[in-house]
């Protein structure tokens, strides 16, 4: 049952294999890896995601785009590609995985670029001057009383990168998916192992897994 192909995220397979009408949850700690190397690779499909869309937002001339959505798509890819490296993660990836991708130029310098780029986006600024500056509104300097007329209130502007920086943030995310899904691959053997061993009496006792994906009206 091949977890992944090409990108290694898009054809992960879900819910019933083949040949088999019932498919049940199971909890043990080779599972728990498995679950946490997809998680780990739907993560980096969506970090994949947002920058293909994101270039495609770049592509626009700049007074037809609309301001929110680069800004949305960039931030929403830093935080799912720094959440794989979380050390909350059981099988997160770590700095290892970085420097054993088949890349080349500075890798390691992006990788850390971007993840302290996430760190500014989910962390309050440590000086309030960081993201909002405050003025004084002067009169004009040949006017004879000189006074201040009022106070402006300038938010710093985030920096979106440019189109190369999101096809290398995309093109990192895509090699990372790659060598998670080799892990899980293995990792799956390891599962399948332990699942035959568990009692049968009580994993066909257990309630089914739903199969499809849920539809707009089901989320309750």
């Amino acid at each position: 049952m091949p977890l992944c192909q090409d990108r290694g995220t898009k054809s992960m397979k879900r819910g019933v294999v083949a040949g088999t009408s019932l498919t049940v949850a199971f909890d043990t700690p080779s599972a728990r890896i498995l679950a946490d190397e997809a998680s780990i690779i739907n993560d980096l499909q969506f970090v994949m995601d947002c920058c293909k869309r994101l270039l495609t937002e770049l592509a626009r001339p700049q007074e037809e785009r609309d301001g929110v959505v680069p800004q949305a798509l960039w931030s929403s890819a830093l935080v799912a590609y720094a959440r794989c490296f979380s050390e909350d993660r059981r099988s997160g990836l770590a700095i290892d995985d970085v420097q054993n991708l088949p890349l080349q130029g500075a890798v390691m310098k992006f990788h850390t670029w971007v993840v302290g780029e996430c760190h500014k986006l989910t962390a309050p600024p440590a000086e309030p001057y960081e993201a909002v500056t405050i003025g004084a509104a002067l009169a004009p300097p040949g006017q004879k009383k000189r006074r201040v007329e009022g106070i402006a209130v300038f938010s710093t502007s985030r920096v979106l990168i440019d189109v190369i920086g999101v096809r290398q943030l995309g093109g990192l995310a895509s090699e990372l998916a790659k060598q998670t899904a080799q892990k899980a691959e293995k990792q799956q053997h390891v599962v399948l192992t332990d699942a035959q061993q568990l009692d049968l009496d009580s994993l066909y006792e257990s309630p089914p897994l739903s199969t499809e994906q849920p539809g707009a009206g089901d989320a309750s």
